[in-house]
């Protein structure tokens, strides 16, 4: 079974953001091992993206497919996103992580470790929202993969 690391800098505070993570996570239970750490900003440091970095690479599983999350990344639909799975997984990796940076993003050196770049849209949004959107996207990839009839 697929393993999925996502690592996100922030804590999740909003009860609403809380919920919505909690439902996709256990939808995703029956398809994947789906894990999220949460990691602490330091926003307001001037070498936080730095210091951020570093705890980022300290969570990243071994030999995992590393995902980055941010605004210069590819746009990707939703069948495309899946496609990224499947592609993933028939490169031998059963582990990925997925990326996702603080209100002041990713530290360059993290974008650079990362094996895809993927955004959103160019539009910005809260990065708290933006975990639950991964999870959201992360599940209908899976579902699209499994023939499932989630996305229509």
């Amino acid at each position: 079974m697929l393993s999925i690391k996502i690592i996100t800098v922030g804590k999740l505070k909003e009860k609403f953001y809380l919920e919505a993570c909690k439902e996709y996570l256990k939808r995703l239970k029956t398809m994947a091992n789906v894990e999220i750490v949460e990691l602490p900003e330091e926003v307001n440091r001037p070498d936080g993206l730095e210091r951020e970095a570093v705890k980022i690479f300290e969570a990243l599983p071994k030999q995992c497919f590393v995902c980055a999350m941010c605004i210069e990344g590819k746009l990707l639909d939703s069948v495309a996103f899946a496609d990224k799975f499947t592609e993933i997984q028939n490169r031998g990796f059963s582990n990925v992580a997925i990326l996702i940076g603080s209100s002041n993003g990713l530290a360059d050196e993290v974008k650079k470790r990362a094996d895809f770049k993927l955004s959103m849209s160019p539009m910005t949004f809260p990065h708290h929202l933006a975990r639950v959107m991964v999870l959201e996207q992360v599940y209908r990839a899976l579902a699209i993969n499994a023939g499932s009839k989630y996305h229509k």
